[in-house]
C-alpha cells in the first residue's frame, strides 16, 4: 500500500511520549520528531542516562521542550507511578511511542513473569491502558492520538503463546523464543486496542523496524552476536526508526487502525497466528496479571 511522503509533517504542538528514548531506535525517533517540533516525554529507567540524551537532542534540533520521565517497564508499581505522574500535570499526550524493548537475556520481572514478556508487552499494556483516557482526550477534531507499538517481523517466528510458561523465568538459553512471543503479544495488544477504541480519538498501530544493531541485543553473549549482526545484516537505527515515524506522522493513517507495519512502511499482514481469539485471551489474562481494577 503506497503512502504519501511525511517529511515535511510539522509536530510544533504535538506532546509524544517515548519509552526506552535514550538509546537505540528510541533515541532516533526522538531526534526526528523533536526536529518536527514535537514536546517530547522521554520515558527511560535511568535519568543520568537519559539527560545527556536530552541535552544532545535540544541542542541538535533547537527544542528545548524535551522531558525525562522515570520507567521501569519490568516493575508494574513503576509503571503506575510513571502514568500517575504524566496525568498528575493538566497536559495533553497526543502520541504514545511504546518502543523499549529487551532481547537475548534471561530471568524474570520484579513481578515474576518471563523477562521478555514482561517487560516488552505486560509493562506497556499496563502503561498504554493507564494513560489511554488522556490520549482521548487529547484527540483533536480531525487529529486524532495514536499509540506505536515497536513489534518486529521475529513475531512471525512465535508459533503461539504459552500461557502457563509467562510466570517462570526465560527458559530457552538466549531468550530469542521468548522475545519473539513477547513481540507476537505486541501485535496482538495492537489488534485488540484498535477494536476497542474508536480511531476518531485514538489509532493503533504496530511496526516492524526490520534487523537494527541496536542496544537491545546487548546481553547476547559476544561470539554469539558478532555471528548474529552479520547473519541478520543489521541496519542502522535510523532506519530502525523510519516505521514509528511514519506511524506517528503519516496523515490518515487512522482509517488502518489496527494495521501491522512492516520495515519499509507498508502496511501487510501480521503473522497468521495473530487471530482475535489469541489477541481476547492476551487481553484478558494481562488484564488480570496487572490488575487493572486495583
Amino acid at each position: 500500500m503506497a503512502m504519501a511522503n511525511n517529511e515535511a509533517i510539522d509536530l510544533t504542538g504535538r506532546v509524544v511520549l517515548i519509552t526506552g528514548a535514550n538509546t537505540g531506535i528510541g533515541k532516533a525517533t526522538a531526534a526526528d520528531l523533536a526536529g518536527r517540533g514535537a514536546e517530547l516525554i522521554l520515558a527511560c529507567r535511568s535519568e543520568a542516562k537519559a539527560q545527556p540524551v536530552i541535552d544532545e537532542l535540544r541542542t541538535a534540533s533547537g527544542n528545548d521542550a524535551i522531558d525525562f520521565l522515570a520507567l521501569d517497564l519490568g516493575d508494574l508499581a513503576s509503571v503506575r507511578r510513571a502514568a500517575a505522574e504524566v496525568l498528575a500535570v493538566d497536559r495533553p499526550l497526543h502520541v504514545l511511542v511504546n518502543n523499549a524493548g529487551l532481547a537475548g537475556q534471561r530471568g524474570q520481572t520484579t513481578d515474576g513473569f518471563e523477562l521478555a514478556f514482561g517487560t516488552n508487552h505486560l509493562g506497556h499494556f499496563l502503561f498504554t491502558t493507564l494513560l489511554l483516557d488522556r490520549l482521548r482526550s487529547s484527540a483533536g477534531p480531525e487529529v486524532p492520538a495514536r499509540v506505536v507499538n515497536v513489534a518486529s517481523g521475529s513475531h512471525f517466528d512465535a508459533p503461539g503463546i504459552d500461557f502457563d510458561a509467562l510466570q517462570q523465568s526465560t527458559p530457552s538459553v538466549v531468550g530469542m523464543r521468548e522475545y519473539s512471543v513477547s513481540k507476537l503479544a505486541n501485535v496482538l495488544f495492537t489488534q485488540q486496542l484498535a477494536q476497542r477504541v474508536d480511531p476518531a480519538e485514538v489509532a493503533m498501530f504496530a511496526t516492524d523496524p526490520g534487523p537494527v544493531h541496536t542496544d537491545v541485543w546487548r546481553r547476547i553473549p559476544g561470539p554469539i552476536y558478532a555471528v548474529f549482526r552479520r547473519v541478520m545484516r543489521l541496519k542502522p537505527v535510523e532506519a530502525g526508526a523510519a516505521p514509528s515515524v511514519f506511524c506517528v506522522t503519516e496523515p490518515g493513517l487512522e482509517a488502518q487502525s489496527g494495521a501491522y507495519v512492516d520495515e519499509h512502511c507498508r502496511i501487510v499482514p501480521p503473522s497468521p497466528v495473530a487471530t482475535p481469539a489469541l489477541g481476547l485471551e492476551l487481553w484478558d489474562r494481562s488484564e488480570a496479571w496487572v490488575r487493572l481494577d486495583s
